[in-house]
């Protein structure tokens, strides 16, 4: 008996050193941390000091692979096209260190017509610090750049009903309360080299 517990407290022990370790997920009213010197398919350096007088942001962690990002792109252009004007600044954050690289991020970002930025973090640092465990993970920052939503863009992949960040976008753009400040964000997991 005394084997065979040691047996499964080995395994357990294994499990656990396997299961990658991540921050924890920003909440709703945190202050959102900077980013700085991520390269974008512009070739461009992005930070969040860069959208200073944006009334709010959209923080997207997504990437040129997982088929939830994939489907959710056409969107994130027409969400980009609909708030642009009204202030409102888009960026998309790929920390996928392992499987991805700049070339191909460029070559997707103009087959798709991207209208937003599109930066790598090679360091996978950005993620880390927001607490990003999925691709596409959100998070809308008020004009303060408090966190004010996280999670899904919206709550369904095919045909949604409900409209996570536009919503939280319209109530931070009107002084309001975000009725709904949390979701599940669903995806496929950051592949980072840390």
């Amino acid at each position: 008996m005394t084997r065979r517990l040691f047996s499964l407290f080995a395994l357990a022990a294994l499990t656990l050193c396997a299961t990658p370790v991540f921050a924890a997920e920003l909440a709703p009213g945190e202050k959102a941390p900077e980013y700085k010197g991520l390269v974008g398919v512009d070739g461009k350096e992005y930070s969040l000091a860069d959208v200073k007088d944006a009334k709010a942001v959209v923080v997207c962690f997504t990437c040129n692979i997982c088929p939830v990002s994939v489907a959710y792109e056409d969107r994130f252009v027409e969400f980009t096209k609909k708030y642009k004007d009204k202030g409102v600044a888009f960026i998309a954050i790929n920390c996928n260190t392992k499987t991805e690289d700049l070339a191909a991020m460029k070559t997707r970002a103009e087959d798709k017509g991207f209208n937003f930025p599109y930066v790598f973090d090679k360091s996978g640092a950005t993620a880390t610090q927001y607490g990003a465990r999925v691709t596409p993970h959100l998070y809308v920052l008020d004009g303060k750049r408090a966190i004010q939503y996280v999670g899904a863009f919206d709550d369904n992949q095919k045909a949604p009903s409900k409209h996570y960040v536009a919503d939280a976008v319209d109530a931070v753009l009107a002084g309001k309360t975000v009725e709904t400040a949390q979701t599940k964000a669903f995806g496929c997991g950051i592949q980072n080299k840390k």
